[in-house]
């Protein structure tokens, strides 16, 4: 069967420095009896609805709320690592005591094509057991399976009353799902025939996964910001009509490059390509990376230089060492002007290796280790729900549930 895209947010973070002493305040919604006004998050406790009632903003104004997620697509590949896993890692060792962590294998966004229930099984334990490995602390942070908290689904019903039609038809996601040009509109037939509820309301279950832990930031790729502006509508309009229940989230941006297919470097690396050559995943031994990196697409010009247009193949593996050596992609290209096409591969080869040595070992002792891997699902499952729960009491008494 073939592989959904690993995209929730293919979840990229910009904290450029990651200093989360500057994270940003989040502004919320002010929605009084004289007109709107807006006030820092920081400074706003209550306000009244449009029915005249007191609401508590749910947020205390001195926490940080951090929620990202990750499909469960298996193991995940070089690219969600360097664009997405890696930062969520930064995130949580630079966070302050009193912020809050939340990170979450969304297998309920897996269901918007059809999936093999015991290969979905299969991926979702391989998911959650990169978290651990990668770096994540479940001492730290809370990590979940979606499904485990049925307050996402809650939530998604609840927000689906005041989430646009207008709006989601211009969503481009479902349009790329179904390889139909942006421009398409919901006017066309063949696309009519083909779109599911699901796929064309993901959105909405993204947002409910978002507002329903009171999120205040979002790591997001500069190219889903789209996505998340939606959670921001989505949490103002409900907002306008119950009274400041949710903080409006705010995007961290990666300044991550996105990682490109070895095989076809103008397209972003990527579990549904037909081609396994084409990714490198975390599991890989170094054997197997050496020969994917050997066979990787470049050109027969002579020399390294760094140039993504010209050269996409040779400018990938650039930005991928880049993104392990924490150095420009133009430093990089210097140091290796006078090398070979074949020089450069064996050193990203061998820098990818090094770099996922640790991650290996620890994903396959995780995996070998049921009891803990239990213990830790059932425990981020539980504080989860928790902080969900805080949430949808809130969020029912107010709608008159």
């Amino acid at each position: 069967m073939k592989k959904q895209e690993n995209r929730w947010f293919p979840t990229k973070v910009t904290l450029t420095d990651l200093d989360c002493d500057h994270i940003p305040p989040v502004r919320v919604p002010f929605r009084g009896g004289t007109g709107d006004t807006e006030k820092p998050r920081a400074q706003f406790l209550w306000g009244t609805n449009t029915r005249g009632q007191v609401n508590a903003s749910l947020t205390p104004s001195t926490t940080p709320v951090i929620f990202s997620g990750i499909q469960p697509t298996g193991v995940p590949h070089l690219g969600n690592y360097l664009g997405a896993l890696r930062q969520w890692v930064k995130l949580q060792n630079a966070a302050k005591p009193n912020t809050k962590l939340l990170f979450s294998i969304v297998d309920l966004h897996a269901l918007t094509v059809p999936q093999e229930a015991s290969q979905l099984r299969k991926w979702r334990v391989e998911a959650f057991a990169t978290l651990l490995a990668v770096g994540l602390d479940p001492k730290r942070s809370t990590i979940f399976y979606q499904s485990a908290v049925p307050a996402h689904a809650e939530l998604m019903w609840i927000l689906s009353t005041v989430a646009s039609m207008g709006y989601l038809s211009r969503m481009t996601q479902w349009k790329s799902k179904l390889q139909l040009p942006e421009e398409t509109t919901l006017d066309n037939s063949e696309a009519r025939a083909q779109l599911r509820l699901g796929l064309f309301s993901y959105p909405v279950l993204q947002a409910a996964d978002i507002l329903v832990h009171r999120a205040t930031h979002v790591p997001v790729g500069e190219d889903q910001r789209q996505h998340l502006e939606f959670s921001r509508y989505t949490a103002s309009s409900f907002n306008h009509l119950y009274g400041p229940i949710f903080p409006t989230p705010e995007a961290l941006i990666s300044p991550a490059k996105r990682v490109m297919s070895l095989k076809e470097p103008t397209a972003k690396m990527s579990k549904s390509h037909a081609d396994e050559r084409s990714r490198i995943l975390l599991t890989d031994s170094p054997h197997e990376i050496q020969k994917k990196v050997k066979v990787a697409l470049t050109d027969s010009e002579p020399g390294v230089t760094y140039d993504p247009t010209r050269r996409p193949g040779v400018s990938n593996l650039i930005e991928i060492l880049s993104h392990l050596e924490e150095s420009s992609c133009e430093q990089i290209a210097t140091e290796f002007h006078s090398a070979s096409l074949r020089a450069l591969k064996e050193h990203v080869a061998e820098r990818i290796a090094h770099h996922l040595h640790g991650v290996r070992e620890r994903y396959f002792e995780i995996m070998a280790n049921h009891s803990y891997l239990d213990s830790v699902t059932q425990e981020g499952a539980t504080t989860a729900q928790a902080n969900a729960d805080v949430t949808m009491r809130r969020v029912r008494d107010t709608i008159g549930l």
